[in-house]
């Protein structure tokens, strides 16, 4: 009877170890589904999803395009998520909570800006590097500095989960950008921009609410 409940109660403590090391998937599915969100409506009309546009126009080759969008994405956005969540730890939590609530209003503003490309952007992807180099380089590039990327580093630092928002924020740039590059001007033309940058804006401006208030998502 000793023996058996020893054994349970090993169990009971192991259990709870396990769970602690992987972290709480209810946290993890928040910040994915979060993030992929967010930048999925902040790239729509941005200067990276016309960067797409311009691309797909000139080679008209979808694949390479693709991959050059994905690889580029994710090494961006790695970068900008692991800055996030170093800031995240060495911000004391009161002087986080407000300027991460400044960052997600001040992009929920940004949002509502109609972006465009500039002509040095476009042109970064004359190269000789191929279609798959060519888009690699314009498409990082252009996504230095971007809101989607600033919104990365913002996630990041929010929800203290490096892979989860990462994931997220690809997965979302690439929802924006894949149909862009397969449909092109069909794509463009038909997307309601101003409703899609509306909802964009009133999401970070939310998420900033939360920040700022302390509530959990």
């Amino acid at each position: 009877m000793i023996h058996s409940c020893r054994y349970r109660a090993r169990l009971v403590v192991g259990r709870r170890s396990l769970i602690t090391a992987r972290g709480n998937p209810h946290n993890v599915d928040h910040a994915f589904l979060i993030s992929a969100g967010a930048v999925a409506l902040a790239e729509i009309g941005d200067k990276t999803q016309l960067l797409s546009l311009v691309l797909a126009a000139r080679y008209r080759k979808p694949l390479p395009i693709i991959l050059g969008v994905l690889a580029a994405t994710l090494v961006n956005h790695a970068g900008a998520g692991a800055l996030g969540a170093w800031l995240g730890t060495l911000i004391t939590p009161t002087i986080m909570r407000w300027a991460l609530a400044a960052s997600f209003i001040g992009m929920g503003l940004w949002i509502l800006v109609p972006d465009k490309l500039d002509e040095d952007e476009a042109n970064a992807n004359r190269t000789r590097l191929g279609v798959f180099g060519a888009t690699v380089v314009a498409f990082f590039l252009a996504e230095m500095g971007d809101k989607t990327q600033i919104a990365t580093v913002a996630l990041a630092a929010r929800f203290h989960d490096f892979f989860g928002v990462v994931a997220g924020t690809t997965l979302g740039m690439m929802i924006a950008n894949v149909p862009a590059i397969i449909l092109g001007d069909r794509f463009a033309h038909r997307l309601p921009t101003k409703v899609v940058h509306g909802i964009a804006a009133v999401m970070f401006v939310v998420l900033g609410a939360m920040a700022l208030f302390g509530v959990g998502l």
